[in-house]
């Protein structure tokens, strides 16, 4: 693999999960970040730890749906380091009505501008500096509810992945030609805060089988870190113990009788 040694890399959703152990993991390889959440007290604290491996470290407390916002990030980001080399995506939302039974519009809205209407302004964004240097990497984190419909995960986060789906594909097709190469980390299971979101939270014996963010979190530095001819376009990567357990059964037959 390459060296991303004094690359430069924007992370959204870094102020948990899966987003500050990419924050740690890219530190760790030793890449200077643009940290992006909503939470400016934990964006500190994820820059602080980050900081730690001796790498430059800005934060920038924002919204991914908001365009204006976005596209200030991205060009903080290049007038602060001088360059930009790969664009992380991790912010993701999930909400607990989230079958076509009870999902409100506000909340569908919600998940898919956060899940995918996010990921394209950043994606839009950063795609110019990419093409003007000729190189470039964006890794999405998508999920495997993005290849295969999942009634426990709703109908709107399986849509909105599916799109990160779809939008990888069209990066690679349209801008491989400008050096740009774009890879989905479809995961399982992971033990992040978004399992409270559930309608019911799996228990901790379940919790204990799942993926951990540093796991994706090093899918991630892999895609990344592959030399300029490669182009890793998809890791799924799921627990090894993955099936599916009592109460998210119990969840779903009350679902399905209404």
């Amino acid at each position: 693999m390459g060296s991303l040694k004094g690359t430069v890399a924007i992370v959204t959703g870094a102020t948990s999960g899966i987003g500050a152990a990419t924050a740690v993991a890219l530190a760790q390889a030793g890449a200077h970040l643009t940290l992006v959440g909503r939470r400016a007290q934990l964006l500190d604290e994820a820059a602080e730890k980050a900081r730690t491996y001796g790498v430059q470290v800005l934060t920038q407390p924002l919204d991914v749906t908001d365009l204006a916002a976005v596209e200030r990030c991205v060009a903080q980001t290049r007038e602060r380091f001088g360059r930009l080399d790969l664009l992380a995506h991790v912010a993701g939302i999930n909400t607990p009505k989230r079958n076509l039974r009870d999902i409100s519009p506000e909340d569908w809205r919600r998940v898919l501008d956060v899940n995918l209407t996010g990921v394209f302004y950043f994606v839009r964004a950063v795609l110019p500096i990419f093409r003007e240097a000729k190189r470039g990497s964006i890794v999405i984190v998508g999920s495997d509810s993005g290849l295969t419909t999942s009634e426990l995960a709703g109908v709107a986060y399986c849509a909105s992945k599916f799109g990160v789906t779809s939008l990888v594909h069209s990066i690679n097709l349209e801008e491989r030609r400008n050096g740009v190469r774009a890879c989905a980390i479809q995961a399982g299971e992971v033990e992040t805060p978004i399992m409270e979101f559930r309608p019911e939270p799996p228990p901790a014996e379940r919790r204990a089988l799942m993926l951990r963010a540093e796991d994706v979190a090093a899918a991630i530095v892999y895609a990344a870190s592959q030399p300029p001819h490669v182009n890793v376009e998809q890791i799924i990567i799921r627990p090894t113990l993955d099936k599916p357990y009592p109460e998210a059964q119990e969840l779903l037959a009350r679902w399905r009788q209404g």
